[in-house]
């Protein structure tokens, strides 16, 4: 008897075998092919192979109408004799027919996130490159999740963080369970995987000149970075010309403070950017005066160790400031138009610039590539509502690469090592992801294993009406106590003993005058009022006289004298016709 024929008889048929995966149709992923790669190889232009991003403009605008700005377009053509999408197996990459020509950059296709209504100023994706965090000038923070966005590609979270503030900067942990949000206030604010707020750290006093006897920042910030060995630290920069280093688990007080001194007259500037270095041994700075700075974290902070005055155009707002991996470069990309290298060895003059790249908005950024030989930056349009640029550069000297254009101008850029895709901001508040489906993983291939969203059908209707969900007000996170992230301290608790909202105190009765609009009373005036009450007024003065009008007919006290001697009355009748000629 064959072995499958036993585990039958055992009733535990195909124990441990694994169920066949089924083969990954490769061309899954044509839908989303990028005009310029379709281009270059002419093939027979069908709705139902082309995505959106390959169609004109006029046909552009008319899709996206009748598909409510979805992301993608529906999988349905590239099902084949009724089958399911198989599901995506990272173990099957190997087995794809990859060939010796795979691209150099993950920008063969692309993927549209469609929620923001202004310019996207800020983008951080977590370590697992799992978790997209956008900010933007609409001030609406979002967050975007790949595993879970269906076709319609929404992001699963979207708040205010400051209200009617725009978003400079947000910058994830390194261990991807919190994330910074910076906004054009003066507070930063901690917020955890799911977007729920975690801290709001202290604002300074504006009223003290020397910036380090301040116990937060008193100008607007502008930049924010973390810590890369301690997810405990993270530093901050502001338009009051410092950079504090805080401590995630102090929200009352930074825990240093670099004051940032100009050669100009006044001796302040703005800081515009900040980053620490791969070992966390240096923190940078660069400032609106144009000036370049950099500080040992072992020193006292008193001057910078580093110096380059006139990096870049004084007045003008540089957008970033990145090291590399080895930690000896670093790349300044400015307001000027420019992009700079600068050798920490050698730190007087850059060792390499690239101009000619227009900058439409100071938050425009450069990035290193993950095998460190190449760097990404934006290039703005030369027109208004014209297409922008993404420009791919050689590290050693800056000479172009690869010029890819996006639909509009490229703000900020983010090339993930893990997932190896690019994720840009555009100017029309949409977020642009690269990827190649022969050297990318996960991230935007993920979407396309799913089909179109299920239609909402009466049962599921019935079944939310039948059950539905009770929430008290102060189960929501908009409405709990407290914003700080230390929980449990005997201050608090106290505190709380006191509230008599926390505790569920009872209400006391009130003695001597009244408050609160409740009306005192004293103890024996409680008592006398329940003793002696007149209740003359509640009755009706008819109805008290006749309840005893029987017992006088029957027992007269007083009149039974004339019981027997009353006469009695005698009334005359009137003639009627005297009362007609009174009428008439």
């Amino acid at each position: 008897m064959a072995d499958m024929d036993v585990f039958a008889a055992m009733g535990i048929s195909g124990f441990g075998k694994s169920s066949q995966k089924k083969k990954l149709d490769p061309s899954r992923f044509d839908k989303n092919k990028r005009s310029e790669v379709s281009a270059s190889a002419p093939v027979p232009v069908k709705e139902s192979t082309l995505g959106l991003s390959s169609l004109p403009a006029e046909k552009q605008s008319e899709e996206s109408e009748d598909e409510e700005d979805i992301g993608l377009p529906s999988l349905q053509a590239s099902t084949k004799d009724g089958h399911e999408e198989p599901e995506y197996d990272p173990d099957d990459m190997g087995n794809d027919d990859m060939g010796n020509d795979s691209p150099q950059f993950p920008t063969t296709h692309e993927l549209l996130l469609r929620d923001h209504t202004k310019v996207v100023s800020a983008l951080a994706l977590d370590p697992s490159g799992a978790r997209i965090a956008s900010g933007s000038h609409d001030y609406d923070c979002k967050l975007w999740d790949f595993g879970g966005m269906d076709m319609r590609c929404k992001p699963f979270k979207s708040w205010e963080p400051s209200g009617s503030y725009h978003i400079h900067d947000i910058k994830y942990s390194n261990d991807g369970q919190k994330f910074l949000v910076i906004s054009g206030t003066v507070q930063a604010k901690l917020y955890d995987r799911d977007g729920e707020e975690q801290a709001t750290f202290i604002k300074g006093d504006p009223y003290i000149r020397d910036m380090k006897n301040t116990a937060g920042h008193v100008g607007e910030l502008s930049a924010c970075a973390w810590h890369p060995k301690d997810s405990q630290l993270f530093i901050t920069s502001s338009a009051d010309s410092t950079i504090r280093i805080w401590d995630v688990e102090n929200k009352r007080k930074q825990k240093t403070v670099i004051v940032v001194k100009s050669k100009d007259r006044g001796a302040r500037t703005k800081v515009l950017s900040c980053a620490y270095s791969p070992d966390g041994g240096m923190i940078g700075g660069v400032c609106l005066d144009g000036a370049l700075h950099m500080w040992n974290t072992s020193s006292n902070f008193v001057r910078p160790n580093l110096s380059v005055e006139g990096a870049h155009v004084k007045g003008t707002e540089t957008g970033s400031l990145v090291f590399s991996v080895d930690g000896r470069t670093v790349m300044t990309r400015g307001g000027d138009d420019t992009v700079k290298l600068w050798d920490l060895r050698a730190f007087k003059k850059p060792l390499c610039s690239r101009s000619e790249l227009p900058t439409l908005y100071p938050n425009t950024n450069a990035i290193f590539s993950p095998d460190d030989k190449h760097v990404v930056t934006g290039a703005g349009a030369a027109v208004k509502g014209g297409t922008g640029r993404l420009m791919f550069m050689r590290k050693d000297n800056l000479e172009i690469e690869k010029t890819l254009e996006v639909g509009a101008t490229p703000v900020k850029v983010f090339w993930h090592s893990k997932i190896n895709q690019v994720v840009t901001g555009l100017s029309n508040g949409e977020i642009c992801v690269l990827y190649s489906p022969h050297t990318s993983l996960n991230g935007a291939k993920l979407l396309l294993n799913k089909g179109p969203p299920r239609k909402v059908t009466i049962e599921d209707m019935s079944d939310a009406l039948a059950a539905p969900a009770i929430l008290t007000p102060h189960a929501l996170p908009m409405f709990r106590d407290g914003d700080g992230i230390a929980g449990g301290s005997k201050r608090k608790r106290e505190k709380d003993r006191m509230d008599p909202r926390k505790s569920r105190r009872p209400e006391l009765p009130v003695t001597g005058p009244g408050k609160g609009g409740r009306v005192g009373a004293s103890a024996t005036q409680h008592v006398v009022q329940n003793l002696v009450r007149d209740t003359t007024r509640d009755e009706d003065p008819r109805e008290a006289l006749l309840k005893y009008a029987s017992i006088a007919n029957e027992d007269p006290q007083w009149t039974s004298a004339w019981k027997e001697n009353q006469p009695r009355p005698v009334f005359a009748d009137a003639p009627e016709v005297e009362e007609e000629e009174e009428e008439s």
